[in-house]
């Protein structure tokens, strides 16, 4: 029979002490250190700075598709001035985000905002665009949330994505398209966020905090589904006619790296990886990969896969709003490490509307 040696025992006598009444064993964060929401580490800094950036162009975005569009122009488009209010409320709710994330950053330290570029002409294609900024914006940081040093930053970012995952439902709606069509919402990495993002940046404040994350070559896809021919804003609508299908052919072409992209053209879209060989496609709880037939010179194509998530009648992994990247490779990845799959990509991501 073995025994505790009598230092081994008070230890242990200690630990059962100091739990907190109807508190199990374990768990992070949970004891009497009062919380100080800043970062503990350069991975910390850059990450909250990149969801900071991101939270100044929802920012400007809303009240730029409020100003570029008349009454009429949205009217036409099936959006009334409660609908205007809204987008104009959710403008307001980024104000709120980019302050809470500055103050934890540090005011002196955070970055300020930026000027913007934008690839919409009419309300439909704003509509779309802030559906799918919404959603990278709310995927990139589900990527770094838990990889976060500063627990107690990553809760209060937590409050705040949350507002931006309905923002993105709230905006597929305005497009007519069913409001969450998926199980589990995928996370990307802050690479990939930021290869999304980067584009639409112009100019910054020359003291702006600058990004170590990196820019991969841009992923176009030629004929990616059309989600502004739906039939209009709509609480629910089940489409009677999918915007895509396993089997499909997905066209796609992507840059050369070397390209300078982002504010001020101060970062250079670069890859550490090799040829081009697959196409991953990152949904739900799943990275699939398909093969990646070459077409011409930074040109290929692909076929949209099936399969479901927990198997055969659970429900389609590949749904909604996604993302997919050219690679060298196909890795096995898993949510919580698919940086692992940066060193592997070619181009990409591009966000996919498969519904």
């Amino acid at each position: 029979m073995m025994f505790l040696s009598a230092p081994l025992a008070v230890a242990a006598v200690a630990i059962i002490a100091s739990a907190a009444p109807y508190t199990p064993s374990g768990g992070l964060g949970t004891n009497s250190t009062p919380p100080e929401y800043h970062p503990l580490s350069d991975f910390d800094f850059q990450s909250l700075s990149l969801a900071l950036y991101q939270e100044y162009i929802e920012l400007d975005l809303f009240h730029h598709g409020l100003a570029q569009f008349s009454e009429s122009d949205f009217d036409a488009a099936g959006l009334n001035a409660e609908d205007r209010y809204l987008i104009q409320f959710m403008a307001d709710q980024e104000v709120g985000h980019a302050t809470l994330i500055s103050n934890m950053l540090g005011q002196d330290k955070a970055a300020k905002q930026c000027s913007y570029s934008y690839p919409f002409q009419s309300v439909r294609d704003f509509v779309d665009f802030c559906q799918k900024l919404t959603r990278f914006g709310e995927s990139g940081v589900y990527g770094f949330l838990e990889h976060l040093n500063a627990r107690d930053s990553a809760t209060l970012l937590l409050e705040s994505i949350t507002t931006e995952a309905r923002q993105q439902m709230i905006f597929r709606q305005f497009e007519g398209l069913f409001p969450m069509p998926e199980w589990f919402i995928p996370g990307i990495t802050q690479s990939m966020a930021w290869t999304l993002l980067a584009p639409y940046i112009t100019s910054c404040p020359e003291n702006n905090t600058h990004l170590a994350w990196q820019n991969f070559p841009a992923l176009q896809i030629s004929n990616n589904p059309n989600a502004t021919n739906t039939n209009g804003p709509a609480i629910t609508h089940n489409l009677s006619t999918p915007l895509s299908a396993p089997g499909r052919t997905v066209n796609l072409t992507w840059e050369e790296p070397g390209k300078q992209v982002g504010p001020d053209g101060a970062y250079n879209t670069s890859t550490t990886a090799g040829q081009a060989k697959y196409v991953a496609w990152i949904s739900q709880l799943n990275t699939t990969y398909t093969d990646l037939t070459i077409t011409g010179n930074y040109s290929g194509s692909t076929v949209q896969p099936g399969g479901d998530i927990f198997g055969n009648n659970t429900f389609p992994t590949i749904n909604g709003t996604i993302f997919i990247v050219v690679t060298d490779d196909n890795p096995y990845v898993t949510p919580f490490n698919l940086t692992m799959l940066n060193t592997h990509v070619v181009a990409g991501p591009a966000m996919y509307q498969s519904g």
